[in-house]
């Protein structure tokens, strides 16, 4: 089985996927990174609002809402 690189946006309610890099600057990505997103963290999706924006990801114990347009500059292996 291969494994193939997507965006974090990308995923469905219940997917698991590996970070493999996070391609925002400045202020949200030291955040995102504090919070404890990083490379090589699992990260599930625990749901999306009903018009698919935001989503909730569950790591590390800890869950976290996302605009799409912040998720799809998370890229993860599936």
């Amino acid at each position: 089985m291969t494994k193939k690189e997507i965006t974090l946006d990308q995923l469905e309610v219940g997917d698991v996927a590996t970070v493999v890099k996070i391609s925002i600057s400045g202020d949200l990505r030291r955040r995102l990174m504090e919070m404890g997103l990083t490379k090589n963290t699992v990260v599930t999706v625990i749901g999306k609002a009903p018009l698919g924006d935001p989503i909730e990801y569950k790591f590390r114990n800890y869950n976290l809402t996302l605009r799409k347009e912040e998720a799809n500059k998370v890229i993860v292996e599936c």
